[in-house]
């Protein structure tokens, strides 16, 4: 890109033919004096109006590829979002990833949170929902930080989860592996350290692990 606009100050600067790109019908190329200078969008040309024999300067052209860098940082941010939701953090890194530039990325999420695209305190609602019958708070805390949500937000999120679920997967989960782990560990103390150690793994507080042990334990 840069060595076609170094080459325009030896041109005449004016338009002399915009051609779409046959495999990809959104995109057009744009050449000055019959030699090819850049592409872009389809979008960028209706929007600037732009024609043969019409003529542009660099600050025109660079506006005009900013421009068309965010249609495509757009575009590439919302196919994301069509599979998964995912949080500002997750959306960034990705497009980062993609080669968009910091500024072009942060006007981007700008604009998918101005439209409720992302929502980092809805994302922490939905996970919360999804992994409290599988995980302790714990290790949800852990994964919603890893996933760049605010830590206000977390625990805003963590204090209104309902207690009783919580408590009734954790019942639930040390049961299932209390019945595969007693069929080959004899050994009482061993067996307390095992179970207790997957579930403190599982995210859930020692001294919520160790009442639920304790009392399996012991009913053994």
């Amino acid at each position: 890109m840069d060595k076609h606009l170094d080459k325009i100050d030896s041109l005449n600067n004016r338009i002399s033919k915009i051609e779409l790109q046959k495999k990809n019908k959104n995109r057009v190329n744009i050449y000055v004096d019959d030699e090819f200078l850049f592409a872009c969008s389809a979008e960028i040309i209706y929007r600037y109006g732009l024609k043969p024999g019409e003529s542009i300067d660099i600050s025109f052209i660079k506006e005009i590829i900013e421009q068309d860098n965010y249609i495509k940082c757009k575009n590439d941010a919302l196919k994301l979002l069509e599979k998964s939701y995912k949080t500002e953090k997750q959306v960034y890194d990705k497009l980062f990833g993609k080669g968009y530039e910091n500024k072009t990325i942060e006007k981007v999420v700008i604009f998918l949170k101005d439209y409720n695209f992302i929502n980092d305190s809805k994302y922490a609602d939905m996970y919360i929902k999804e992994r409290i019958g599988v995980e302790g708070r714990n290790k949800i805390r852990c994964s919603l930080l890893q996933k760049g949500i605010d830590k206000s937000i977390i625990s805003e999120r963590l204090e209104n989860m309902d207690s009783n679920t919580e408590a009734e997967a954790l019942v639930k989960i040390a049961e299932n592996k209390y019945n595969q782990l007693v069929k080959r560990e004899n050994d009482k103390r061993k067996l307390y350290k095992k179970l207790g150690d997957f579930l403190i793994r599982k995210g859930y507080s020692f001294e919520d692990v160790k009442h639920v042990v304790d009392k399996f334990i012991n009913n053994d």
